[in-house]
């Protein structure tokens, strides 16, 4: 039973892992936060691999200077393939007195009692969790009276049915997390296939006609001067739209620039970047919108990069506007263009024409809602709305 007194402490943990969405990122707040309630002076969380050892290792309480003199990262052996193998969890006063204990490096802090406890899906283990050296207040150590040889303190049943609900719930977390990071690579590798898509349709068109004009300027220099220099105008022409398609490819390629810039100011710098690489306007406006969760952030972005992929190749607007503002408690992106529109109805009726079922899955995997407002001649607006964190 958790003392009432401790019930809020726990909160705080569960909450701190379902928050997060990278993997490491969990891991490492699993490993936390199992240290700081079970006040233990060391924590460690490994998940398996597929060849005897371990995917990723994560501990706490131990320094960067000690990890890197322990050495490689240890094998599923022991006590830790006993928790990975039979999915049972391990209790012991003194760890270095289990008959499966195979010793440590040199470098390897002492550790005496130790609590582990396997990570489940299902019948499915995805890690080891433990902990070792359970601290406690001097007045408990003077009770206890133990041999000198013995710690004052060691893990009870009660610790054990914590770090089984902690378990439990870092299952799910870091089930979700994975899940997260497999929908941003195949989100990736969608991405990649459009740009490819799109290069080969704007980009390898231009060097195709690049290559005919070339040849027939070639052809006409001797014998028609004029002809073959108003022909090398136009090869300076295309190739110079080339390279502006394929720098706006490159600039879409790149939402790392999220992680260091933030989302208002990478929508700025692709604006800018798409009003100077074609001839329409391409402006960006935000009132009361600063710093967004990174996945809100991601989505919000992605919308933006398909309405002006559409705006810019298919509906030849000559004006485009991109603005960010602040609804209450949500932060809605708004993109208008002059171009020329479309039946919103018909576009439905053809499936995914136009990424519109991209965009509105952007937009609810992370809580939001869009909507698309056009007709046939009178452009188009699209509107997300999202949480506003």
């Amino acid at each position: 039973m958790v003392p009432r007194s401790g019930l809020a402490a726990v909160s705080a943990a569960l909450l701190a892992m379902n928050r997060r969405l990278e993997v490491r990122d969990v891991l490492q707040t699993i490993v936390a936060s199992a240290r700081d309630l079970l006040d233990a002076e060391y924590a460690a969380l490994g998940v398996p691999d597929d060849h005897g050892g371990f995917a990723q290792f994560v501990v706490a309480g131990v320094t960067d200077e000690q990890w890197k003199a322990i050495g490689p990262l240890p094998r599923q052996h022991g006590i830790l393939a006993a928790m990975l193998h039979d999915a049972t969890p391990q209790r012991l006063a003194d760890v270095r007195k289990d008959p499966r204990f195979g010793g440590w490096p040199s470098a390897h802090p002492k550790m005496a009692d130790f609590l582990g406890m396997p990570i489940a899906d299902g019948e499915q283990v995805l890690g080891a969790l433990f902990l070792a050296n359970k601290r406690c207040d001097p007045a408990t150590a003077r009770q206890r009276r133990p041999a000198s040889s013995e710690r004052p303190c060691s893990f009870t049943e009660d610790d054990e049915e914590l770090l089984r609900l902690l378990a439990q719930h870092a299952a799910i977390a870091l089930t979700n997390a994975r899940l997260y990071e497999r929908s941003r690579e195949l989100t990736i590798a969608e991405e990649r296939t459009r740009i490819a898509h799109e290069l080969h349709d704007a980009v390898a068109q231009k060097l195709f006609s690049l290559r005919l004009t070339a040849q027939a300027a070639t052809a006409l220099v001797d014998r028609d001067p004029e002809r073959a220099k108003a022909e090398l105008h136009e090869v300076a022409k295309l190739s110079g739209e080339a390279a502006d398609e394929l720098r706006a490819a490159v600039i879409e390629m790149r939402p790392a620039a999220l992680d260091e810039d933030g989302l208002v100011a990478t929508l700025r710098a692709q604006a800018h970047v798409l009003d100077r690489a074609h001839s329409a306007q391409v402006e960006f406006a935000c009132e009361g919108v600063r710093a967004l969760p990174s996945a809100q952030e991601e989505a919000l972005l992605r919308v933006a990069q398909e309405a002006l992929h559409n705006a810019l190749r298919h509906a030849d607007a000559s004006h485009v506007r991109v603005s960010l503002s602040r609804r209450g408690p949500c932060v809605a992106l708004v993109i208008t263009d002059d171009g020329r529109g479309f039946d919103p109805g018909a576009v439905r009726s053809a499936g995914r024409h136009l990424g519109l079922v991209s965009m509105r899955d952007r937009a609810s995997g992370v809580g939001g809602t869009l909507t698309v407002q056009s007709e046939p001649g009178k452009g188009t607006v699209v509107e997300v709305e999202v949480p506003g964190g």
